[in-house]
């Protein structure tokens, strides 16, 4: 099991290969779809103009991201009356919904880590390969025992997102996750794909 510290530089990413277990330790960010649409709309496309807070969020994120990660997670939070905020369940996120954004994300931010379950498709990989960046698969049913891999919730931004799809920015110590897709343009995933493929295409063409 390799422990891999975030941020993360190129040398470590490049190293990295698919089905490689890997523990994580660091700082880390949330985000699902309302977070990378905003991020895209609001900065890199620039199709929407900031508001509010969003010049705020997007100073944080910068930094946040370079060299780091993004966690595709809709986390169960308590404390939020108090702002004690505490992971309950952090389990991953289906990640292929992110895939009109992701490589366009990894590229303004310099992002180096994307977790989530399940993989992504082809642009994404490229992203990965230019980069460079890896895709990390997280345990899927896994939320509560992901969770106790969150030492302390550091903060959050644009929390009128909702819980679910807000940035939160976690420190995590140990998070267990393999590598899946890599920086070579190896895709677990895609193999995976291939296989069925063909086994479907085997059955659809049999007589019996």
């Amino acid at each position: 099991m390799r422990e891999i510290t975030i941020p993360i530089s190129d040398e470590t990413i490049r190293s990295l290969k698919v089905g490689e277990p890997v523990l994580l330790t660091g700082i880390m960010v949330t985000g699902r779809d309302t977070a990378h649409k905003w991020m895209i709309d609001t900065f890199i496309k620039k199709t929407r103009a900031p508001q509010g807070d969003d010049l705020e969020a997007y100073a944080a994120l910068k930094k946040l991201l370079d060299g780091g990660v993004i966690y595709h997670c809709g986390p169960v939070v308590s404390g939020l009356d108090t702002k004690d905020y505490k992971f309950v369940a952090a389990g991953p996120t289906t990640s292929i919904r992110e895939e009109p954004y992701q490589a366009d994300v990894m590229k303004h931010f310099n992002l180096k880590g994307v977790i989530g379950k399940g993989g992504m498709g082809a642009k994404t990989l490229k992203g990965c390969q230019e980069a460079p960046g890896v895709y990390f698969h997280a345990i899927g049913g896994a939320a509560s025992y992901i969770a106790q891999s969150v030492k302390k919730v550091l903060g959050v931004y644009k929390m009128e997102f909702g819980v679910p799809e807000a940035f939160w920015v976690i420190e995590v110590k140990d998070f267990p996750a393999v590598v899946t897709m890599d920086a070579h343009g190896q895709s677990q995933h895609a193999v995976v794909d291939d296989s069925s493929k063909k086994v479907l295409d085997e059955l659809l063409a049999s007589p019996y």
